[in-house]
């Protein structure tokens, strides 16, 4: 409860320095649009300084009084002061690099599997070959961290799969088992649009399969429903033409693969000690060459055999003890956990291993990443961002020059190198963009979550919450998060939740932002890709505090005029090819970091000279209808020469650069 107490005064203090920054930013756009308008009355701006000075005296008072009294609750409990906390590895401030290319690798590397993957290649293969009409299904079982999804990944990747099957599509299930949600899922890997209605999404399944041979992979199904599969296979059987067609099941239930298998089961062993110590190795020592000292490799054997066969233990522990030396392996060789028996819950005390030796921001960056539904494919720059919207990206006193996102990047490589993301995807310059959480991961990150604890009165983050949920939290909560992705029930909820930081709305199923938007005076990352929205409302031009603006897929009639006042922002998507028009005034955004393209236009406002002022500029960006710039003194207006953090830079002449 003293914990939970000092956390609630910590929230409001935040509260009370982003309440100011607000008053900040909303001071200075006001004056920047009097100073526009040549007219300067300090009457008529809508501010109150003696009033807002004594309104945040009274809350900081408050706040001080209640750190009076839990410092000495403290010594009534024990608790005494100490110095500041110095845990976690002592490489986590070091890993900088933008680029981590040693993973892809990395999880190309299977130990002890081969013959298994062999096998059952050609068992799909034999069979896609002989069968008429009926589709194929063979199911991967075992407990969790056997390495099934590793597996059915290495089949799936085959060259010889890639031969035989025109189409391959991967698709996580897990729970629950919704066949419209599955042939949703299905339409997404065509980069289709999902459907309301099952009917619907199998209409545009038969366009898109037919007459085509798809290998189909269901990874982690936990449905013991006869009729719930039935269903779904006869709805992939519907399909014409898809002879030869066959579908791959990964699973922990052996009832589950008995209710789908047409082909012969495969019931994935264990790993001998020998097999999980080579994949120990090749965590902890990158460097193959490298000797291994006596006591390395009794310690790291024994580690392995303790291991009992799930290779998911030793990726995991080979991670964390790359970075330990010979005390710190006998630390984890020594440790209780062991005694565990076997099982899920002995699974879950190992991986917590390595969370436990992760300092207390990174701990919070890695229980956030709970918010996202499990084997969900989490874009890097958007998992930054929702960091840096909750104030997780600390820069140390070493490296002030650091910007958060590099801070960001820097929490994002750590985590990666102990394991808890995986299933990279890299660009054309080998930075990653993307990856997966194993779904024992995903279970710890709940674990240590508050953001699923919907029940209690803690509850600060909520993902796909139903509008009882919304209703039923108490008066006085803070909810700082909303993730409310093919949600219906935004309505007017949002003057309740005043405090948000982050409202993550991407393919929910709404029509219009309501006004009240713009009483989120603490919002600073939202996110609208895939909804339905035609306008958003002028208030959009009172969220000072945002950060992040994402509209990816989003048909918008016009951008409103005051998105210019958005001063805070650092990062805006859009889609070119879904506006008409490019937004005016776009060079007051200083902050920009991101900006994907910019259309020149002869309107005041959306000339080149618009980017002469957003010297922040990162990553890639696209100029369009440079036929537009008069001459070269004009062109020198956009100062791209200062701007030395653009790493692609794409010009492009003509009606062809014009948006539709």
């Amino acid at each position: 409860m003293w914990v939970k107490d000092l956390e609630d005064i910590a929230h409001d203090a935040d509260d009370v320095l982003d309440e100011y920054e607000y008053e900040v930013l909303r001071r200075k756009v006001e004056v920047q649009d009097q100073m526009k308008k040549k007219v300067l009355n300090f009457f008529s701006l809508h501010y109150n300084p003696i009033a807002f000075r004594h309104k945040m005296a009274h809350k900081i008072k408050k706040i001080n009084s209640s750190l009076v009294n839990l410092k000495k609750e403290a010594a009534g409990i024990g608790l005494v002061a100490s110095s500041t906390f110095q845990g976690g590895s002592s490489h986590d401030a070091g890993v900088d690099r933008e680029t981590v290319s040693s993973f892809a690798q990395d999880e190309k590397y299977i130990v002890g599997r081969e013959k298994v993957v062999l096998d059952i290649v050609t068992t799909l293969i034999d069979s896609s070959n002989t069968q008429k009409n009926s589709l194929s299904v063979m199911p991967i079982v075992g407990f969790a961290g056997l390495g099934k999804t590793t597996l059915a990944k290495s089949i799936y990747n085959h060259d010889e799969i890639g031969r035989q099957f025109t189409i391959k599509i991967w698709i996580c299930v897990s729970i629950p088992f919704e066949v419209k949600s599955i042939l949703n899922k299905i339409l997404v890997h065509f980069k289709l649009e999902k459907a309301q209605e099952k009917e619907a999404a199998l209409k545009n399944l038969q366009e898109h399969l037919k007459g085509k041979r798809y290998l189909l992979v269901l990874d982690d199904v936990w449905n013991e429903d006869p009729d719930k599969w039935n269903d779904l296979t006869s709805c992939l059987s519907s399909v014409k033409d898809t002879q030869g067609s066959s579908i791959l099941v990964t699973t922990r239930s052996e009832k589950v693969a008995k209710i789908v298998q047409t082909l012969p089961m495969c019931n994935l062993g264990k790993l001998s000690d020998d097999q999980c110590w080579l994949i120990l190795k090749n965590r902890a020592f990158l460097d193959d060459s490298a000797p291994l000292t006596k006591d390395q490799e009794r310690i790291g054997r024994d580690i392995a055999r303790k291991c009992a066969g799930l290779p998911l233990l030793a990726k995991v522990l080979g991670n964390m003890m790359r970075f330990e030396n010979i005390d710190g392996w006998r630390v984890i060789q020594e440790s209780t956990r062991w005694d565990l028996s076997d099982g899920d819950e002995r699974i879950m005390s190992i991986l917590k291993l390595s969370f436990d030796e992760l300092k207390p921001t990174l701990k919070q960056c890695f229980a956030y990443c709970s918010m996202f539904v499990k084997d969900f494919n989490i874009e890097k720059d958007d998992l930054v961002q929702l960091w840096m919207a909750q104030g997780l990206l600390h820069r140390p006193s070493s490296q002030s020059n650091l910007e958060m996102e590099d801070v960001g990047n820097q929490y994002f490589n750590i985590l990666l190198e102990k394991s808890f993301f995986q299933d990279v995807s890299m660009d054309n310059y080998n930075v990653i963009t993307h990856c997966k959480m194993h779904d024992l991961v995903h279970d710890l990150a709940e674990l240590v979550s508050k953001s699923k604890s919907k029940d209690s009165n803690d509850v600060r983050h909520m993902a796909q919450p139903s509008a009882s949920e919304l209703q039923g939290i108490p008066k006085g909560i803070v909810v700082r998060s909303m993730f409310l992705e093919g949600n219906k029930v935004l309505g007017n909820i949002l003057p309740r939740f005043k405090g948000l930081r982050v409202l993550k709305l991407q393919e929910a199923y709404i029509t219009e932002l309501p006004i009240s938007i713009g009483k989120l005076k603490h919002l600073r990352y939202l996110d609208i890709s895939r909804t339905t929205i035609r306008r958003l409302p002028q208030s959009v031009g009172k969220l000072y505090n945002l950060q992040t603006l994402r509209i990816h897929n989003f048909y918008l009639e016009e951008f409103p005029k005051e998105l210019p006042n958005l001063i805070n922002l650092r990062h805006i998507y859009f889609d070119r090819e879904y506006f008409r028009d490019f937004p005016v005034g776009i060079g007051r955004l200083s902050n920009l970091r991101s900006l994907s393209y910019f259309i020149v236009g002869k309107e005041k406002g959306r000339g080149i000279e618009e980017l002469g002022g957003l010297m922040h500029l990162k990553g890639k960006i696209s100029i369009y209808r440079l036929e537009h710039v008069r001459d070269i003194e004009e062109a020198k207006k956009a100062k791209l020469a200062e701007k030395t953090n653009i790493r692609k830079l794409k010009f492009e002449w003509g009606k062809t650069g014009q948006a539709p």
